[in-house]
């Protein structure tokens, strides 16, 4: 009961220091006045690199569809290239070839080897978490630090190849891995539906042959879908809308280059009326 009552006593202490610094002048509880906000220091301009590469690092968001131009509903894969900076240049003289070094997203230096951080501060560029180099034969005006942009490099109705590492599907059998038919499922082959065949022969080879589609890993390779159509492109949020389906998971590094293909922008085909036109041709009847 001692310890009740001094528990007691303690709490009607408490609460008449409250009452006692709630009758308090205004004055000793105003809050100290905020600091007016610092100035935001202005943003170092970007420089544009020149547009001799083709060519832009970014990854993989997802597919949705779109209408484009004239009402037709296309299926995209929406890529989020760039903007990417050049990280280095390499130079015949130093390096023994010419070729550009994109970096693509940020990193912290912590979560970089001390020979790639050393590299980025060298050349005061900003950490990239992705690198890649493309080969160029002329690197006339590049310089580190530039940026480039999917705006800058493609537009609407470009053919664009897309590279990518494939989905790993890990170990898969003859049937999905290389499309194989299957044996088949009566007759008493009761065990062998989903069975490769055979894979060599007996008394010539002995052995079986190198390269012999069989089962085993699937995906996790470099994978290139070409020709594929630009059919829009967001400058302000750096996006790539493209045409047809494209390798990888979303949120992977994906490289969007120019097509190797001999046409690299696609052809709107004018439709005429042919009646209209085999009518212009004939000649007026003589009367």
């Amino acid at each position: 009961m001692a310890g009740r009552g001094r528990f007691v006593r303690d709490c009607g202490d408490y609460m008449s220091d409250l009452n006692t610094a709630s009758n308090a002048p205004q004055a000793a509880q105003q809050t100290p006045e905020t600091p007016a906000p610092a100035e935001t220091a202005a943003l170092p301009q970007q420089k544009p690199a020149p547009t001799g590469l083709r060519a832009i690092l970014g990854e993989k968001v997802g597919m949705t569809q779109i209408f484009d131009g004239k009402g037709r509903l296309r299926a995209v894969t929406v890529v989020k290239a760039g903007p990417c900076v050049v990280a280095n240049v390499r130079t015949p003289e130093r390096d023994g070839y010419s070729a550009i070094c994109l970096g693509y997203g940020e990193t912290d230096l912590e979560s970089l080897s001390k020979p790639v951080a050393g590299q980025f501060a060298k050349r005061g560029v900003t950490p990239a978490r992705r690198l890649r180099e493309f080969r160029l034969s002329d690197i006339n005006g590049w310089e580190t630090g530039q940026t480039v942009t999917a705006a800058s490099r493609f537009a609407v109705g470009d053919y664009v190849d897309v590279q990518g590492v494939t989905k790993g599907r890990g170990f898969a059998g003859g049937m999905k891995r290389h499309g194989f038919h299957g044996m088949p499922g009566s007759h008493g082959s009761s065990d062998k539906e989903r069975a490769p065949g055979s894979i060599a022969s007996r008394r010539s080879l002995g052995r079986v042959i190198p390269g012999q589609r069989m089962a085993g890993h699937m995906g996790c390779q470099t994978f290139t879908a070409a020709k594929l159509e630009v059919v829009k492109v967001d400058a302000d949020s750096h996006l790539l809308y493209i045409n047809g389906a494209v390798p990888g998971t979303n949120g992977g590094l994906v490289a969007v280059l120019e097509t190797s293909k001999p046409r690299k922008k696609r052809v709107e085909q004018v439709v005429t009326d042919k009646k209209a036109k085999k009518g212009a041709a004939k000649p007026a009847a003589k009367k």
